[in-house]
């Protein structure tokens, strides 16, 4: 079973997979948000593509770990997708985890291999998911 994660923004949405072993996470693609429909569609197209049994939505808490608006907006956005993965017959649980830095690591990752900054910012969001995922499969331990 491989394990998906997002990243959730306002202008795109991250997403990552990991192997069938659930021990490596990789970039997958960038969603550019057109319509929370359009977007949850392509996500539970990706999930039955790849074999999806869990998803991982990256949730921003504040560096203080409370929970803020955006936080709040992601925890919406968790709860519709996994009533539109229950009405499109799809058992996969979605799962919110710490995000914290992970789009500072992510751009710290990219530049320290030589990204220039225009290809970071294009890509920044799938790394990001992936740091997230990566971060989950290793607190995980499978």
């Amino acid at each position: 079973m491989r394990v998906m994660a997002l990243d959730v923004g306002h202008k795109r949405i991250g997403v990552a997979l990991s192997d069938p072993g659930q021990v490596l996470a990789s970039t997958l693609q960038v969603i550019e948000r057109k319509g929370q429909q359009r977007d949850l569609a392509t996500v539970i197209q990706l999930v039955r593509e790849h074999e999806v049994g869990k998803i991982i939505v990256g949730y921003p808490r504040s560096l203080n770990g409370t929970v803020g608006r955006q936080a709040k907006i992601v925890e919406r956005y968790a709860a519709v997708l996994e009533k539109k993965l229950r009405d499109s017959s799809l058992d996969v649980p979605v799962i919110l985890w710490d995000e914290r830095f992970s789009t500072v690591v992510a751009d710290r990752l990219m530049a320290e291999a030589g990204r220039k900054s225009r290809e970071r910012r294009k890509r920044i969001d799938a790394v990001a998911a992936a740091v997230i995922l990566q971060d989950y499969l290793d607190a995980i331990g499978v």
